[in-house]
């Protein structure tokens, strides 16, 4: 081997070795709540985590609203069961440059993964309304275990589901549901006892506004995520809010 060839061989070894690992992209996992707040989200947090590491990335878990003043960085922010009081607008935290930072996230192609209360927020803001893709109207008392139906297998939030299945969980119906939303699970409300007979949105993608939001409304109960349909549930979001 000649001394050219041995020389341009360190040169590329010594590179190699001094180059930086890639920064992993961050998802904000963010539970803060000035209204009701979920019991659930002390297990929530944690598995979640553990999902978006899976996918490679790092796990930033926050209740300071503080986190939506520098969105930088991060490929992803979970809203886990974040509420607001509906009777008191000085509850809302996503004001004034938050939601303008909100706003620059999702246009410049963030995605935004929406749990279960999470559309039990900032009821005085429509355009958060309509990021979601719908605002809790009630809910039948309990947590009941209800028939579900995977409407498409289209999306990574619904492979690992079967076309019909039971779950036990707290039903949410809504108001300003986004009708052009591609919706990917519905509930039988008879199986609960309700009179309606059209199937209830349970959970749904869109694009919106350059960004992707997945929404579920399931994940009210701590038991949820110990259980591993659900986690594929929202892993599968996951992927497919961050166009992994």
């Amino acid at each position: 081997m000649t001394m050219l060839r041995l020389l341009l061989l360190f040169v590329l070894a010594f590179a190699t070795a001094a180059s930086p690992a890639p920064a992993k992209k961050k998802v904000l996992i963010f539970s803060g709540t000035t209204g009701y707040r979920h019991t659930s989200i002390d297990e929530a947090v944690p598995a979640v985590a553990r999902l978006v590491r899976a996918q490679g990335m790092e796990p930033v878990a926050s209740e300071a609203p503080a986190a939506f003043d520098d969105l930088s960085g991060y490929a992803a922010i979970v809203l886990l069961s974040s509420t607001t009081d509906p009777k008191k607008p000085e509850s809302e935290w996503l004001v004034g440059a938050r939601r303008e930072a909100l706003q620059r996230f999702v246009h410049g192609g963030g995605g935004v993964v929406a749990i279960h209360a999470a559309a039990d927020s900032h009821y005085g803001w429509p355009w958060y309304t309509k990021m979601i893709g719908g605002r809790f109207a009630t809910h039948p008392q309990g947590t009941p275990k209800g028939t579900l139906r995977r409407v498409t297998r289209a999306n990574p939030a619904t492979k690992a589901m079967p076309e019909r299945f039971e779950r036990t969980d707290e039903w949410y119906y809504f108001d300003d549901q986004d009708a052009e939303a591609q919706l990917l699970v519905t509930l039988d409300p008879q199986s609960i006892g309700a009179a309606d007979v059209n199937a209830n949105p349970v959970a749904w993608a869109k694009e919106f506004e350059g960004g992707r939001v997945f929404y579920t409304a399931m994940g009210h109960t701590a038991e949820s995520y110990a259980e591993p349909l659900f986690l594929a549930h929202v892993a599968g979001g996951l992927r497919w809010a961050t166009r992994h």
